[in-house]
């Protein structure tokens, strides 16, 4: 899909959050590619498909921009995976979208949300902690990385408070 160059600029009012579908994974792949150093596969988007994910979409027009995996557990939300297309990215299309999942998690009574974030995306760990999330673990060498693997930060914010 192409993205124009006028996409910078983007208002709040004209994104649309929605649940993505399977005819969704081409758009979500693409983004994905872009947007990490070892992306998922096409078998494990379409694996979360299931009753107990929610998978979120922020579109502009026709235009994915943005995609969200979250598994619910029990009572606990697990944001897996979370991406802005590089087009999008410093606009607050990732806070607009992460603020739906923690709004949504909380309405469908969800005690809190977890994620895990590669110890060097200083963009996001910034995003959550601004966000209410504070750490409560480490997770040694979780991320493959060019160089082996990468730690991780594992976040959490309580909902519904």
């Amino acid at each position: 899909m192409a993205y124009p160059e006028t996409y910078q600029k983007v208002l709040k009012a004209d994104l649309l959050v929605r649940p993505l579908a399977p005819d969704d994974v081409p758009a979500v792949l693409d983004i994905e590619r872009q947007g990490y150093s070892h992306p998922w596969s096409e078998s494990v988007f379409l694996d979360c498909f299931r009753d107990n994910y929610r998978l979120w979409g922020v579109c502009h027009g026709d235009m994915l921009m943005a995609y969200a995996v979250v598994a619910y557990m029990v009572d606990e939300a697990h944001l897996l995976n979370i991406c802005v297309h590089p087009s999008g990215r410093g606009e607050g299309v990732g806070r607009y979208l992460l603020r739906h999942v923690l709004a949504t998690a909380a309405h469908e009574g969800m005690s809190q949300l977890l994620l895990e974030v590669r110890v060097s995306n200083h963009a996001a760990i910034a995003l959550y902690q601004n966000e209410g999330f504070h750490e409560i673990g480490q997770r040694p060498g979780y991320y493959p990385a060019a160089n082996g693997r990468e730690d991780a930060r594992v976040l959490m914010r309580a909902l519904g408070q």
